[in-house]
């Protein structure tokens, strides 16, 4: 075969080019320490790495997700911790404004103090996100939690019942707030009657009075007798108290026709199921009362009807005190409501703790199965890089040689 310069000089240069790219590409794995630089490399090795990374980023997002979920819950604690320590001042205020000693300007200093703490609980309602957010107005949280309503006379509550939820790991989300109707407007009020005087008077009985005055024994009588039947009949819940003179005088209770109760008394006054009943006239006669449905509302309205009647001089004392035991158990509810949503938050962050550590310990794995699949073995790496750097070396060694051959160089 005839050999012709041509091919000489081409052999030689595909040869240095060759060679440089296995050096180029040697220097790209060191440089990227990557042993896949294109999915012609190892197409099933790409494949799978792509799926690896797909599944890091993912969890990189799960991460961001938690960081945003834990900064919510830790704001939202703060806040209800703040409530907590105002509501527990509160009930401290309340227990003593019922002190017989008080003056007007001592009730006047009691209600100044629990207007502040009316206001700090209103603003600490209205507490908002990072981003400006209401946390306690469910979806609607562009809209002021609780405003004051002036037609109605009440604090209301504008928001809804959602909860936002945040995504943490496949397939579990965790609440990132709270909605206010479940914090603040599922708070049980006392137990109580419709209202302090009785009805329907009959006989020689012309006016009487009940209030509630042992609240433990009363909430059993309450739940004993209380017909929650929304299609029982609207005297369902009344309870007609029937006197005779005698020596003791007696008397029998009956509801709904049933007899539920008879004891004895004496002079005008019966006590029973922790009520109190004063009665006015002579007997025989009756009187009806009314049991009052479980009623719920939130703190600020009982805070304010508080306020009022530290602020009324006109109060019979009877009437003081059911409003400052009314007051008493409200504020504890609410306090006690409170504590339940932050067990709950508890729960939450430990959760969101647990995951984090799982998620990073599954990133890790995934960054392992990655690397494994696609990274370089550095010592081998380099070892490749300096066998194609030699190769390349000699092939332009022998490109120069060659080319300076000439026939010449063998005549003598």
């Amino acid at each position: 075969m005839r050999l012709s310069h041509n091919m000489i000089f081409r052999n030689n240069l595909d040869s240095i080019l060759n060679s440089q790219q296995e050096v180029n590409k040697s220097m790209k794995q060191v440089t990227t320490q990557k042993r896949v630089l294109t999915a012609s490399d190892d197409p099933s090795a790409m494949a799978r790495s792509l799926l690896y990374s797909d599944r890091i980023q993912t969890n990189e997002q799960y991460t961001k997700n938690l960081t945003m979920l834990k900064s919510r819950l830790d704001t939202q604690e703060g806040v209800l911790d703040n409530i907590k320590d105002s509501l527990t001042r509160a009930h401290v205020l309340t227990v003593q404004a019922g002190n017989g000693a008080l003056t007007p300007p001592d009730r006047a200093a009691l209600s100044e103090e629990l207007s502040a703490i009316k206001t700090a609980v209103l603003d600490l309602m209205n507490a908002k996100t990072e981003d400006g957010r209401y946390i306690f107005s469910g979806y609607q949280d562009n809209t002021k939690t609780y405003a004051y309503d002036s037609a109605a006379g009440r604090y209301a509550y504008n928001g809804d019942q959602g909860q936002h939820k945040i995504k943490v790991a496949e397939g579990v989300e965790i609440k990132s707030s709270d909605n206010g109707f479940d914090v603040f407007e599922s708070v049980d009020q006392r137990l109580n009657v419709t209202q302090n005087t009785g009805f329907n008077n009959t006989g020689g009985v012309t006016a009487s009075t009940v209030y509630v005055k042992e609240q433990a024994d009363f909430e059993q009588f309450h739940k004993a007798n209380y017909n929650p039947d929304p299609a029982a009949a609207a005297t369902g819940n009344q309870i007609i108290i029937t006197m005779a003179a005698g020596t003791p005088n007696s008397y029998t209770l009956t509801q709904g026709g049933t007899n539920i109760g008879t004891g004895t008394f004496a002079g005008n006054r019966i006590n029973f199921g922790g009520m109190e009943v004063d009665i006015s006239g002579a007997l025989p006669g009756s009187t009806t009362i009314e049991l009052e449905p479980p009623q719920k509302d939130n703190v600020l309205n009982t805070l304010d009807t508080l306020i009022n009647t530290l602020e009324n001089q006109s109060l019979s004392d009877d009437d003081y005190r059911q409003v400052l035991a009314d007051s008493m158990v409200g504020i504890e509810n609410a306090k006690n409501r409170v504590s339940q949503i932050q067990s709950g938050l508890g729960g939450r962050l430990n959760t969101a703790t647990r995951i984090t550590d799982a998620n990073g310990d599954l990133d890790v794995n995934n960054q392992i199965a990655r690397a494994e699949l696609i990274e370089v073995d550095m010592a081998e790496a380099i070892t490749e890089l300096t066998k194609h750097e030699t190769a390349l070396q000699a092939s332009q060694a022998t490109y120069g040689r060659l080319s300076n051959l000439s026939l010449l160089d063998y005549i003598r």
